[in-house]
């Protein structure tokens, strides 16, 4: 089958079995290999990316259901060469330790921040709830957080 969608601010087609996880189609398919492979149940969140601004788990989400839509990965974040706010404040924080699930947890944490950029630290949490990081113990992601929603990172978009 052929699916249309918008991958990080460009239109593609791609020719893909239907039975295909949009979470292998950006892997296995495009290279894209940011979006992490973890659980594939939808219980770890390092395959986290953003639909139409939403923040899904891409390991259960057939690649028909992108069909006309918006999909962003952590790839598609950097603009101009420069790291998005989110990122950057990550890098600032510590909040990235081996990085596994830094991808997920930032996509989920722009999905935040498109619906409520003054997000709380009780916004924050209920955010990332649906990531699992084994290194941070998750204070230092939600300082990196803090400090975009109260503008100390500065915005690249």
């Amino acid at each position: 089958m052929k699916v249309k969608f918008k991958l990080n601010g460009k239109y593609i087609e791609i020719e893909a079995e239907p039975n295909w996880t949009l979470l292998d189609v950006l892997r296995d398919k495009l290279g894209l290999t940011g979006t992490k492979k973890g659980c594939e149940t939808g219980e770890c969140g390092a395959c986290t990316v953003l639909i139409n601004k939403k923040n899904v788990n891409s390991c259960l989400v057939l690649i028909g259901q992108v069909e006309g839509k918006e999909v962003i990965t952590i790839e598609g974040l950097m603009k101009d060469g420069k790291l998005d706010a989110v990122q950057k404040a990550f890098a600032e924080k510590g909040a990235v330790h081996c990085g596994y699930c830094t991808p997920g947890m930032i996509m989920s944490i722009k999905a935040l921040l498109y619906k409520n950029p003054k997000s709380t630290r009780e916004d924050i949490k209920e955010a990332i709830s649906g990531n699992l990081c084994r290194c941070t113990g998750y204070e230092q992601i939600i300082e990196a957080v803090e400090a975009v929603a109260q503008g100390e990172v500065q915005k690249n978009e």
